[in-house]
């Protein structure tokens, strides 16, 4: 190798990550860091819980405010708006939660997720109108820089030898907070009346019917909270550390070495600092962002349709479920997601490649969402019979296969691997964020109006994915 100092400088073209890997390809595998590793697993636990408890009651708490005033053909509406409004939020943040991450450290800002979801949790289950439970929404997307940021903590614990067998377990710890959402979020609302011989005596809870599943995922984030704060180390050792207490307003401007505010040059050592935002911009950040984003897109729409066709009536279109049994099979989709993903995700992974892996799990969604229609019309002709089921549980499997993108690899180097994911979770928050509004509204549209036999939703989802699959999202 050249001793040019220039041959050391930041190739921007490059994806440093990805060289690294390269170069230890042959080396046997690392072992995981598991004492470290496993509170990432348990704080990846507390996002999905806490946004998956509300999805079983969602459209009866909807119906419960009178938003809707008795329509029920905008009920699905207004639960994709709830959804939406989140990941918006979050995608104005979710960049700047990461950039920071860069400077300050992971943990930090994996306290301040911990934090807003608690909180965020508390004040919708006290919600009692339409617009505080958008303002609590709200509070938990522009709060939460955890999803990045988790995935930079990964990517920094493991190496080339080990980092498909660490993301294949991030996907378990995911499913077990989206298996216990929902079965909290099915089992827990309106206590009072589904157990009145245990809190039939609770005024409380007759006046905030959610509160109890709600409170339950705030009070695992607070004590999450605690563990990472005691117990986790910072993973994030590249660049000088700025205190958090700095940064703040009211603190003199002197107290914050300029150097570590500001972006390094681009000719800074590599694996030394973060590189400028600029240098983000390169082809391997798109590509892989573009994959990631359009995978969330399709999913997105897919998992906010669901408890809102269980629940809305099969004459209109849905299955006609009540809040426990959506949540029992959302609880069951988590579960077989997680399952499917630690046992054949790696493997999947070294066989097929990154890339085949994600036009594998698209080409999945498509028959996921054509069973939509395919339930509705059985439960017409005959009720909820076995079948049904049989349909739903192949819906599931679908479902499973799904998989996470590796943004990490695409990095430009180390120090950066916040930034990358904050800019990759910007794009998929926007995907997500477009996907409800848009499903939940056409399958409002499809109710009201009965465009295409009321099956226009799933025409719109099933555009999405095709659109992904020709590559609009490259």
């Amino acid at each position: 190798m050249s001793s040019d100092p220039t041959s050391q400088q930041l190739d921007e073209e490059t994806p440093l990550l990805r060289s690294e890997g390269n170069a230890l390809a042959k080396k046997p595998q690392t072992p995981l860091p598991w004492r470290q590793f496993s509170m990432v697993l348990v704080s990846q636990i507390a996002e999905p819980m806490t946004s998956q408890v509300i999805s079983p009651f969602a459209p009866q708490l909807i119906r419960d405010i009178g938003i809707t005033h008795g329509d029920e053909a905008l009920v699905s509406f207004y639960v994709g708006l709830l959804h939406s409004l989140f990941f918006v939020t979050e995608a104005l943040t979710m960049f700047h939660w990461g950039r920071l991450s860069d400077y300050i450290g992971r943990k930090p800002v994996l306290l301040i997720g911990l934090f807003g979801i608690s909180l965020s949790m508390l004040c919708f289950g006290l919600s009692k109108t339409f617009w505080t439970l958008v303002i609590s929404r709200c509070l938990v997307g522009a709060l939460n820089g955890n999803i990045g940021v988790i995935k930079s903590v990964t990517a920094e614990m493991t190496d080339s030898t080990n980092m498909a067998r660490a993301w294949a377990f991030v996907p378990l710890a995911w499913s077990s907070g989206a298996t216990l959402g929902p079965l909290i979020g099915g089992g827990l609302a309106r206590p009072a009346d589904r157990f009145p011989n245990i809190f039939g005596g609770s005024e409380f809870l007759k006046e905030y019917p959610y509160f109890l599943p709600c409170a339950i995922p705030a009070a695992i984030s607070a004590l999450t909270w605690i563990f990472i704060f005691l117990y986790l180390k910072e993973s994030q050792t590249s660049t000088p550390q700025v205190n958090i207490s700095q940064l703040l307003p009211w603190k003199k401007r002197n107290t914050v070495p300029l150097a570590a505010l500001e972006p390094p040059p681009v000719s800074s050592s590599i694996g030394d600092k973060p590189v400028p935002i600029r240098a983000l911009f390169v082809r391997p950040v798109f590509v892989a962002t573009g994959g990631y984003a359009g995978i969330a897109l399709v999913d997105m729409a897919f998992r906010t349709v669901q408890p809102v066709f269980y629940a809305t009536p099969i004459s209109l279109g849905g299955l006609g479920l009540d809040t426990p049994a959506i949540g029992t099979i959302l609880a069951v989709q988590g579960t077989a997601i997680g399952v499917m993903q630690l046992l054949i995700f790696a493997k999947l992974h070294d066989i097929m490649g990154a890339k085949k892996l994600w036009l594998f799990a698209l080409t999945c969604a498509l028959p996921m969402i054509a069973l939509y229609p395919a339930l509705n019309t059985l439960a017409r002709s005959s009720g909820i019979v076995q079948s049904v089921w049989y349909l739903v549980a192949l819906q599931i499997a679908l479902t499973s296969s799904v998989s996470f993108m590796y943004i990490a690899a695409a990095s430009p180097n180390r120090a950066s691997v916040g930034a990358t994911n904050g800019f990759a979770q910007v794009v998929v928050s926007v995907m997500r964020a477009i996907g409800p509004a848009a499903a939940n509204s056409a399958f409002s549209i499809s109710i009201e109006r009965q465009y295409l036999g009321g099956n226009l939703v799933y025409c719109v989802m099933v555009v999405f994915g095709g659109k992904v699959d020709d590559g609009i999202l490259f």
